[in-house]
């Protein structure tokens, strides 16, 4: 059963069998009243709940008694005051609303809040008039809530910049404790505590203070953990390489896989195909984290330089590239490159050769043969020519080939 609240001129409450959650964390006795004592029922408060501050070896004849914030006796400071003998419990200036007197003279505090903690002084009034007193100090104690860390710079470079981990919220009467990497802080210079353990300064950062780093915080009623806090220390990246399934391959029945290989972390990976970023096709997929690119099927344009680059904020580094060659097959067996770059050099040739003899036996090749000395000087001795008449190259001005004295039927020019 919870005590109601104390209201002006209420007689005094009885105390016993109340439930009762309270904390006096020290308390001291003035000489004079050496017997007189109260504790604390709990021994800890936590913020919220109820404190009695629970007085023993009450003697004599009394007359009533007195509350007040501080370690004085001042009107002003007045919580509450109760008279034994009419029951009346009255509010004084520094009422709360929260605290009642019980016969015995125990103070009992309502939902006590961090603004309850201080000194608080009893004061006893026997019917002789003849006072004692006793003060003490009581401490409120929050229920830590879980501490979180914060950064001003989550992403620094290595060896070039200053990080500092705040862990919070503050809250008072609290001690913190850090640990990196699931161990306690090590001795380092570069290392550096705020007089209250509740910043931590790194120096120069490296990449093994990456983390985990955590913070915790206590006081003499609870115990709490942050979660893990990474930063990511940014240093040069090293070349990564490209390891593949297979670079020879048959159009329309092999896959090619190609993985982007890196000893680093906390890197992103971009792919590139024949001197330009690489644009994925329905036949192309990444995986989550960029590292591997899969082709399936293969198709004869995908042949060709593939390379991959890893970067973070700070640096960047491109692999050497991968050639991939794929073979296709043109009614009959898959060709070779070697066969397909002899076929197209034939090509090459064969039109070259056309284009040339087509140049040799028209008007203006017979002409310029003609004017050099004969085509047997140009192809040589023993070359096979084929009769071509052109009939403006060997007329005579009147227009009648007969006329031409120089050239019989079928004779061509020296």
């Amino acid at each position: 059963m919870k005590p109601p609240s104390a209201h002006a001129r209420r007689g005094c409450i009885p105390w016993n069998g109340l439930l009762l959650a309270v904390s006096l964390l020290t308390f001291w006795n003035l000489p004079t009243t050496a017997h007189l004592t109260f504790e604390s029922v709990p021994f800890n408060a936590a913020e919220g709940t109820d404190v009695l501050l629970l007085v023993h070896n009450v003697t004599g004849d009394l007359l009533g008694y007195g509350w007040y914030r501080g370690e004085r006796v001042e009107n002003n400071q007045l919580i509450a005051s109760c008279r034994v003998y009419t029951q009346v419990n009255t509010p004084g200036p520094a009422h709360s609303g929260r605290g009642t007197i019980y016969p015995n003279g125990s103070l009992l505090i309502q939902t006590v809040t961090q603004n309850d903690t201080g000194y608080y002084t009893l004061l006893i009034t026997k019917n002789d008039l003849q006072t004692e007193r006793l003060a003490g100090q009581l401490r409120v104690y929050p229920v830590l809530p879980t501490p979180v860390i914060t950064s001003n710079n989550s992403n620094p470079k290595e060896l070039e910049d200053t990080v500092v981990l705040t862990c919070g919220p503050e809250t008072p009467n609290t001690s913190h404790m850090w640990r990196i990497n699931n161990q306690s802080l090590p001795n380092s210079t570069r290392l550096e505590l705020s007089e209250d353990n509740r910043t931590l300064t790194l120096f120069h950062v490296t990449r093994n203070d990456t983390g985990p780093n955590m913070c915790e915080t206590r006081n003499p009623l609870s115990v709490s953990r942050s979660d893990p806090f990474t930063l990511n220390v940014f240093y040069p990246v090293a070349q990564p390489s490209i390891e593949a399934s297979n670079t020879t391959v048959t159009e329309h029945e092999n896959t090619v896989v190609l993985t982007c290989r890196t000893n680093d972390t906390g890197i992103s990976v971009s792919w590139f195909f024949s001197d330009q970023s690489l644009l994925l096709t329905e036949k192309m997929t990444l995986s989550p984290d960029n590292s591997t690119l899969s082709i399936d099927p293969v198709r004869r344009e995908d042949a060709g330089d593939y390379w991959c680059e890893v970067s973070n904020p700070s640096s960047s580094s491109i692999g050497d590239p991968v050639t991939v060659v794929v073979l296709w097959r043109e009614n009959g067996p898959a060709l070779s490159m070697e066969v397909l770059t002899v076929i197209a050099i034939g090509v090459l040739v064969r039109v070259a050769l056309v284009a040339a003899l087509g140049f040799l036996f028209s008007s203006r090749g017979v002409e310029a043969l003609v004017e050099k000395g004969g085509l047997h000087s140009l192809l040589g001795k023993g070359a096979l020519l084929v009769p071509y008449f052109d009939t403006n190259a060997v007329t005579s001005s009147s227009g009648n080939p007969q006329d031409n004295p120089d050239l019989s039927e079928g004779q061509w020019p020296e």
